[in-house]
């Protein structure tokens, strides 16, 4: 009985088993296919020193994050290639008992995240998550399954800390109003445009659109060089609902209800005491690119995706600066002229034609011709009158495919001699030979040899150093001078003295 007790009391005493969230039972929601995607980079300042101090935490934490799953993937990698009876047997079961699959990635990173105290102060759940997915797709995926040329990728390895600049954020729930976990965006473009406005910006502009239509070199908005991080709303907010006592429901106002200046928010660590991370935008001042951020945030409805980017910059405090890279649901922006110039090329009727290079890509494009070459067409007379000559008298295809008049080496007129003491040297194998005014391939006596004065002489014997029969002298250069060092005499030495004698008298 004491057995069957104690039994009892242990089975009580046990943990219960974790339970996990199941699968969403509503309907998914998915991109249409006419929908677009563009992304717009949106500069953060960090000057603050407390602001850049965390936003370094978070990227070393993530940072943390992401080694620790590349080194557990590299080393479930070597476990599947290591079981060749298991891999043969079945080689999808033997992946998802070593953990080779996104849940299972994202199991380890849980996991990482609740062993470990500090990082649950910088990082959350949903950024743990999707870099667990990134290092799933990015590295593992493309080792285990080949493409569709069967070429496989190298086993993950871990990164060094310069090359960690991109955190991945969370998509915005479209089907669920004021949800959107890890990086959210939060303002509006006109509340930017009523906090930072230009003093000498016309006082009848007052939207965004207005600033827009201005002419380019109009300065738009006056940031200051630190801007400030706004405050998180307070107070309560009517929800235009009446309770059964005939009352307006209200809440608590929240970063959702921020109508100022656009702002970068993360909410932080489950245990950061912190609050939130917020980091201020700034845009741009002229009015030449506010065209570009009317098409992008006028809308807060397509904002979908943020991913927090660093990248290395001398002048920039702490010597990164740190983008916000928004995806929006919409096609990319195009200028004006921009769409007028596709247009009348589009109106041209040219063939358009890519050369790709391992590391140039050239864009060109052609005139439709009229009547396309044929496989039929007979070749040209001047091509065919021309097979039974040597290599070296056949025509440049452009001169005979243009139809212009050929003629022989000896009959183009060249100029004269350089002189030169390698024009009689014979040529490459198989090239043409040159051609001199007498019609000769073989220079005149007396041209371009040189005397052993170094002097170029001529058909009739006179050189530039000498004049021809006739003329007295040699137009020699004179003779330089030669300066001679004088040789100067040494300084008489001074008589020395004789030591004085020792001897006694």
């Amino acid at each position: 009985m004491t057995a069957e007790l104690c039994e009892t009391a242990a089975c009580f005493d046990a943990a219960p088993a974790r339970r996990y969230r199941g699968r969403n039972k509503g309907k998914r929601w998915t991109r249409g296919a006419d929908i677009e995607l563009a992304v717009i980079r949106l500069p953060l300042d960090v000057h603050d020193p407390g602001i850049r101090h965390r936003t370094e935490g978070l990227f070393w934490a993530m940072r943390s994050v992401k080694r620790a799953l590349q080194r557990d993937g590299r080393d479930a990698v070597d476990a599947y290639w290591a079981g060749d009876v298991r891999r043969e047997r079945d080689a999808k079961v033997w992946r998802l008992q070593l953990g080779l699959s996104r849940e299972g990635m994202e199991r380890r990173a849980y996991r990482h995240m609740e062993n470990s105290r500090h990082l649950a102060h910088h990082v959350t759940k949903a950024l743990v998550m999707h870099q667990a997915d990134e290092v799933f797709e990015t590295s593992v995926s493309r080792h285990l399954l080949p493409d569709s040329s069967g070429r496989r990728h190298g086993r993950p390895r871990a990164g060094r800390w310069w090359d960690y600049t991109r955190i991945p954020g969370r998509a915005r729930s479209h089907t669920i109003s004021r949800k959107w976990e890890t990086f959210r965006l939060h303002g509006t473009l006109a509340g930017h445009l009523d906090t930072y406005r230009n003093r000498n910006l016309d006082h009848t502009v007052t939207t965004p659109e207005q600033a827009a239509a201005l002419s380019a070199g109009t300065g738009v908005l006056e940031q200051p060089r630190h801007l400030p991080a706004p405050m998180r709303p307070t107070g309560r907010i009517q929800t235009g609902e009446v309770t059964a006592k005939d009352t307006t429901k209200t809440r608590a106002a929240t970063w959702w209800d921020h109508t100022g200046p656009l702002v970068v928010v993360f909410t932080g660590g489950a245990g950061s005491r912190r609050g939130d991370l917020v980091l201020s935008v700034r845009l741009p001042s002229g009015s030449g690119r506010w065209p570009r951020l009317v098409h992008f945030l006028t809308n807060p409805g397509t904002w979908h995706k943020i991913d927090l980017v660093r990248r290395r910059d001398t002048s920039a405090p702490g010597g990164w600066a740190y983008e916000a890279h928004l995806m929006v649901l919409t096609g990319g922006y195009a200028s004006p002229a921009t769409k007028a110039r596709r247009a009348a090329a589009a109106a041209l009727e040219r063939v358009g034609g890519i050369d790709g290079n391992v590391s140039n890509l050239s864009i060109v494009s052609f005139p439709t011709p009229s009547t396309p070459p044929t496989a039929t067409s007979k070749q040209p007379a001047s091509s065919q009158a021309t097979r039974s000559l040597p290599r070296w008298r056949k025509p440049a295809a452009r001169t005979a495919a243009a139809g212009a008049p050929w003629t022989a080496p000896a009959e183009r007129p060249t100029p004269a001699s350089t002189g030169h003491r390698n024009a009689n040297r014979p040529g490459p194998k198989g090239a043409r030979p040159r051609a001199f005014p007498n019609g000769s391939s073989k220079r005149p006596a007396g041209q371009g040899q040189r005397t052993r004065l170094g002097c170029p002489s001529s058909p009739t014997g006179a050189t530039a150093c000498q004049p021809a029969s006739g003329s007295t002298g040699l137009a020699l250069p004179k003779p330089r001078p030669r300066r001679l060092r004088q040789k100067t005499t040494a300084p008489a030495a001074s008589p020395k003295r004789s030591p004085p004698s020792t001897a006694r008298t």
